[in-house]
């Protein structure tokens, strides 16, 4: 534990912000995976809605610095590539 005051108040501030980041974190990876989960049915529409979903989650987080800007780049390529070979077929 820390002796000094303002070491005190960095340790309950890194706590919330692990919480936050947390939350924001399962917030992506739930829209993903509602995602995936829907591109087996065929269902298109949906299938796009929750595209575009899981897309913002992923900008938000990158906004504020949860995720790297290139690791989200990377994730929506790879969402958008499963949703246009789910179309063509």
């Amino acid at each position: 534990m820390p002796n000094i005051k303002s070491a005190e108040k960095r340790v309950q501030i890194a706590e919330a912000r692990r919480v936050k980041n947390a939350a924001i974190k399962s917030t992506v990876k739930t829209a993903v995976k509602k995602f995936t989960e829907t591109i087996p049915s065929g269902d298109k529409e949906k299938a796009q809605q929750l595209l575009v979903n899981a897309i913002k989650n992923l900008d938000k987080a990158a906004g504020k610095g949860i995720y790297h800007k290139n690791a989200v780049a990377r994730k929506k390529s790879k969402l958008q590539k499963a949703f246009n070979q789910a179309n063509q077929a």
